[in-house]
């Protein structure tokens, strides 16, 4: 059985607009990625959105949850934004068993040409091969479990939530 790759947008699918500044969506980079990547996994891979993970709405999660619980892979790796990935990684957790889930993105743009989003992209797939069922972040080469990942917003980074 092979992995499915679910598509929801985030910075690392977005391209920059030379004239205006801005970041916007155009089409999903993924499957440039995978052969720049030389990859040579079995992936499915599917677009659900093309949003910027701050947008991301209940119904959004919900419809993620749906496809998840619904494909007929085991193993699924979510591209998503940064800014919310720890949310929906939270949602699934609670929406969907029995599944290897890993959810990435990227801090820079693919298009920069200077991103990390191939080589979390790579870390994700790896991890969605070997980690046991569950809910997971992979960014920075390194996963985490749902529940316990928070975005530094300060270092760029991700890392387990604190102690209190």
């Amino acid at each position: 059985m092979g992995i499915r790759i679910f598509i929801t947008g985030g910075t690392f699918d977005k391209e920059y607009n030379e004239l205006t500044g801005q970041l916007y969506f155009k089409d999903t980079h993924l499957h440039d990625l995978l052969e720049l990547g030389r990859s040579r996994l079995d992936a499915e891979i599917r677009t659900l959105m093309m949003i910027d993970s701050l947008e991301m709405s209940d119904e959004d999660r919900e419809l993620i949850a749906h496809q998840c619980k619904n494909c007929d892979e085991d193993r699924i790796v979510i591209t998503h934004g940064t800014d919310t990935m720890a949310e929906t990684a939270d949602y699934l957790q609670k929406h969907v068993a029995g599944k290897t889930i890993v959810l990435t993105g990227a801090m820079i743009p693919i298009k920069f040409g200077s991103s990390d989003g191939l080589f979390n992209l790579g870390s994700a797939l790896a991890f969605a091969q070997t980690l046991p069922a569950g809910i997971y972040v992979a960014m920075n080469g390194r996963y985490f479990v749902a529940g316990n990942v928070q975005k530094n917003r300060e270092s760029g980074t991700f890392e387990e939530k604190k102690s209190v």
